[in-house]
């Protein structure tokens, strides 16, 4: 059976790459049903993949040029190890950048392993040893991308990530999600300031430090606001008024308006 361009392994030496074609329609479908259950994290990967082109072969060349990315790509240097390590990151101390991200994954009832189970499809086949390392590495940044940018899990804090994620990493992916995502909820929820949550995080994601090529391991360890900071990442201002937007985007309050009793009582 012939491999669709969505699918086709990654293929790369040192010196060459050639990035899989754009599927545009297997795109188009997967933001259709991430559109329709935003939970479905699968269908992120799948955009993504879709979508990649270039960009991902082109961040991988800057991140192994700076002295992070090549002592990571050296060392075999897994994000996961320590995003995984919930009892180490409890030993941090109160207020670091790895006790709000811990509380953040508990209060959410997720893991960084959840990340790994929900792209394994999309990203098997993957042929370049080190490429491979930055792209799970840059997976695995997703819930600290979360945490440090103020944005959270409901479906507005999705789209407003992504549109963060969209500068950084020159994305198409990100980019066709926070789109379709901003014109779905500014629908939705008129008068609510959607529009204007969603161009600030992409601003907010222009104007911060490169997060791919960061040293989260020991960032974990500093205070928050600090890397904050440090990062040169601002207050979403507009997300946060949009609370009733975010309030209503809730995976619960989402799962709560499918239920049989509550299509009955509207």
């Amino acid at each position: 059976m012939a491999t669709s361009a969505a699918t086709a392994p990654l293929s790369a030496t040192s010196e060459t790459y050639i990035p899989p074609k754009m599927a545009f329609r297997t795109a188009w479908n997967a933001l259709r049903a991430l559109m329709a259950e935003p939970e479905d994290t699968k269908q992120v990967f799948t955009i993504m993949r879709s979508l990649t082109g270039k960009s991902l072969w082109k961040q991988y060349k800057r991140f192994a040029k700076t002295d992070i990315g090549a002592n990571i790509l050296k060392n075999d240097i897994d994000l996961l190890d320590t995003l995984a390590d919930r009892a180490s990151l409890a030993q941090l101390p109160e207020g670091s950048l790895g006790r709000v991200y811990l509380d953040f994954m508990t209060r959410e009832g997720i893991t960084a392993e959840g990340l790994v189970e929900a792209s394994e499809e999309a990203y098997e086949g993957m042929s370049h040893a080190e490429l491979e390392r930055y792209t799970m590495r840059t997976r695995e940044m997703h819930d600290l991308w979360h945490v440090v940018s103020g944005f959270g899990r409901d479906g507005l804090g999705e789209i407003c990530v992504v549109a963060f994620s969209y500068p950084q990493t020159k994305s198409l992916g990100f980019a066709a999600i926070a789109a379709m995502g901003a014109v779905k909820y500014s629908r939705q929820f008129p008068g609510n300031g959607v529009l204007k949550a969603v161009w600030q995080a992409y601003r907010a994601g222009r104007k911060a430090a490169w997060l791919p090529g960061q040293d989260w391991e020991q960032l974990l360890t500093q205070p928050y606001a600090d890397v904050r900071t440090a990062l040169n990442i601002a207050e979403p201002s507009h997300y946060l008024a949009a609370a009733n937007v975010s309030a209503q985007t809730r995976p619960e309050a989402i799962a709560e308006a499918k239920t049989p009793e509550t299509a009955l009582a509207a």
